[in-house]
């Protein structure tokens, strides 16, 4: 029997996944908005520059890619862009906002 990929994963889960180290996590807000609160090692491309940036994460295709904004609307977006170019990404539910791992502020 074949399963889609899971499209969505709570905080918690992507807590999980930020400690064990094998994930990708990628934030899709704005420079500004990375810069004042980010998850540690997050990549940064906006979701208005993401269809044309997917070169710069294509050697992480066959890793998890966590993808984040705010609270997850934009993230959502992001998701099924990388998920129909191949890539194994799932929303983080709730985006930053919910997140209680490690965070960088400024």
């Amino acid at each position: 029997m074949f399963t889609l990929p899971k499209r969505a994963i709570s905080s918690k889960e992507g807590e999980m996944m930020f400690a064990n180290g094998k994930s990708i996590f990628l934030d899709v807000r704005t420079n500004a908005e990375h810069d004042q609160r980010s998850i540690p090692n997050s990549l940064l491309i906006p979701l208005d520059e993401l269809a044309y940036r997917l070169d710069e994460i294509e050697k992480y295709k066959n890793n998890n890619i966590v993808v984040y904004c705010r609270v997850g609307n934009r993230s959502g977006v992001a998701t099924d862009l990388l998920i129909n170019n191949g890539y194994r990404a799932m929303n983080l539910l709730g985006g930053i906002t919910d997140w209680n791992g490690p965070i960088l502020t400024n």
